[in-house]
């Protein structure tokens, strides 16, 4: 039953790092495709997003088998986890669907002439996605809750830009519609940091069978 388990468990870790590498491709392609006004390459983030969808019911499907044969609470806490993570993983890839969108919708139009850092934010965000992931493999809390904060330079970064983008349609009004897709854009990113952050409060759960969501006990175990 054990072997079994194990070799189950690793079947799904592969899978998860699979799907995990095709979310993350989607965000870089869709931010590519919003930066270089690429009307293709947002048409083929969109059609790939399926692939992403696909991932989530293969791993929901191994879950549920592994769950009938979990010996230990510990291995409970895994597969259920696992599906968490899954499903932060399907819900980062729709983030990419929409900015795919809106730079589809961008590349028709004229440019708007405004200096938008989306790329720091999108190596940000999926910084925090490569980092939850990394440490949900080594199951590593003390990784997991030292990624959490960093939630909190995505959001400024994106309040930035909200700022700026604002100021930008006061000043000329004939950009608003324009605009507005940034800003979209840059909602989505901010939230993908967010679905990080997620995986890293699950990351604690699974090794700490402690749930630290909505901001409670946040502090480092010790301190």
């Amino acid at each position: 039953m054990d072997n079994h388990f194990d070799t189950g468990l690793e079947a799904l870790r592969q899978k998860l790092l699979m799907m995990a590498s095709r979310a993350e491709a989607a965000v870089n392609e869709s931010v590519q495709a919003l930066m270089q006004r690429n009307y293709d390459l947002a048409m083929q983030v969109r059609a790939d997003d399926d692939m992403i969808d696909q991932f989530e019911i293969e791993i929901d499907e191994m879950a549920i088998q592994l769950l009938t044969k979990a010996p230990l609470a510990i291995n409970l806490r895994l597969v259920m986890v696992a599906m968490k993570v899954s499903q932060n993983l399907e819900r980062i890839g729709d983030e990419a669907t929409k900015i795919a969108k809106r730079a589809r919708d961008l590349a028709q139009e004229p440019p708007v002439k405004i200096h938008l850092d989306l790329p720091h934010m999108a190596t940000l965000a999926l910084g925090m996605v490569k980092d939850a992931l990394d440490s949900f493999v080594q199951r590593d809390s003390a990784a997991a809750r030292s990624i959490i904060p960093r939630d909190r330079e995505v959001d400024a970064l994106n309040k930035q830009v909200h700022q700026q983008l604002a100021q930008h349609m006061m000043e000329n009004p004939d950009t608003i519609a324009r605009c507005l897709h940034w800003i979209v854009a840059a909602k989505s990113l901010e939230r993908i940091a967010d679905h990080a952050k997620n995986i890293a409060e699950e990351v604690v759960y699974l090794c700490e069978a402690q749930d630290i969501r909505h901001g409670q006990r946040l502090e480092f175990r010790g301190q």
